[in-house]
């Protein structure tokens, strides 16, 4: 759920590298959808055409019905926007996570059966505690197992980055959930490279490296300033 940066090429390349896996990125934005079916792609990237090109119409399929991609599948990755909220509470500063709630209150809607719900958005941790509890509270019956994948993407090298991970991190509670997205990934990725974890360590680990970048970027332009 979700056809941005990140949502898009990393289920282009997971479909260029799971022939065997059926990949739906839908999104309810129709022009972006339409982009991405079209031979102008709305993400630029090296690589990235020649990877949605071998796989687009074959096992990797773009679209706007979201409750069908829903019902469908088996394992739901969320890579909606997260924007700095500007209302409320932690205005300017906080994280905005009504479009993940969105899409935790349309899984609990529409979801025929047990579903794996793998978070790929950059998120404040514990946010998969809240995603759980949404689904746990409407699951009637239903299993649904969180995990956390984050991305951990540059701009320009996204594709090598994707193709050749130095590390594909996974958190989760539920060892079995966990192997099967692990699985996904050994593919083409070493299992040395697959590290598992739990959920909100997994969280955390995402945003550490945000915060060395930031603190790196601001000493440079401290010393450039000199």
């Amino acid at each position: 759920i979700g056809a941005g940066y990140v949502g898009g090429p990393t289920m282009a390349m997971i479909a260029h590298k799971c022939a065997d896996h059926t990949v739906t990125v839908v999104d309810i934005n129709q022009a972006r959808i339409d982009a991405w079916n079209s031979d102008e792609l709305p993400v630029y990237e090296p690589g990235l055409d020649e990877v949605v090109q071998a796989a687009r119409g074959s096992n990797l399929f773009f679209s706007t019905d979201v409750d069908t991609a829903i019902r469908e599948a088996e394992m739901i990755f969320i890579s909606v926007n997260t924007p700095t909220k500007t209302y409320g509470v932690g205005a300017g500063c906080a994280a905005d996570l009504r479009f993940i709630e969105k899409c935790a209150r349309k899984i609990a809607e529409v979801s025929e059966g047990d579903k794996i719900v793998v978070e790929k958005s950059t998120l404040p941790v514990r946010t998969a505690e809240s995603i759980k509890r949404i689904l746990l509270a409407n699951s009637e019956g239903r299993d649904f197992q969180i995990l956390s994948n984050p991305e951990f993407l540059a701009e320009g090298t996204a594709i090598w980055d994707l193709e050749t991970p130095d590390r594909v991190l996974i958190g989760g509670e539920d060892a079995a959930s966990i192997d099967a997205l692990a699985a996904v990934y050994g593919h083409w990725v070493p299992e040395a490279q697959i590290l598992r974890t739990n959920l909100w360590s997994s969280e955390l680990s995402k945003l550490t490296p945000n915060a060395f970048l930031a603190q790196r970027i601001a000493s440079i332009n401290s010393v450039a300033a000199l």
